[in-house]
């Protein structure tokens, strides 16, 4: 490794040690809030829409989210490793694409982005899983303790 990215390895793990960024796709929901500056007062500004690409960059990488606002698309460029920002994961979308630009020229119902229910179901086996496996354990214990008495 030369001498940069040195530098970029320590300062990544220097950004992420004290926040965690989440997990996050194109086609994600996400609530983005930035820290905003004016004058002697600061505040949180929200921005909620739909991730339409990201750019794995080191510390150049950023995340591109787009809302309708007033009938308007609005964009906005959020460099992802920010001590200004906090992004949070709103929902979870299904999409077959790295980049959705297409929902550019889309209105309406033609936008939407289906919800991927896999991710939370996933999950939720998991955790039923290994419910069942303990319940057939404990199952197998008590049947060899069944002795007439």
């Amino acid at each position: 490794m030369n001498a940069l990215q040195n530098f970029e390895k320590k300062e990544l793990e220097r950004l992420t040690s004290n926040r965690a960024i989440p997990r996050f796709f194109a086609g994600d929901i996400l609530k983005v809030q930035i820290k905003v500056v004016e004058g002697e007062k600061e505040r949180m500004q929200s921005f909620e829409g739909v991730c339409i690409a990201r750019r794995n960059r080191g510390l150049g990488s950023s995340v591109t989210v787009r809302k309708i606002s007033f009938g308007e698309g609005v964009e906005k460029v959020f460099p992802l490793y920010s001590s200004n920002i906090k992004i949070e994961v709103v929902r979870r979308g299904s999409v077959r694409r790295a980049k959705l630009y297409y929902l550019r020229g889309r209105l309406g119902k033609s936008a939407r982005i289906a919800e991927n229910n896999s991710f939370n179901s996933r999950v939720n086996e998991n955790k039923g899983a290994e419910v069942q496996s303990n319940v057939a354990e404990v199952e197998t214990e008590t049947e060899g303790n069944d002795s007439p008495e």
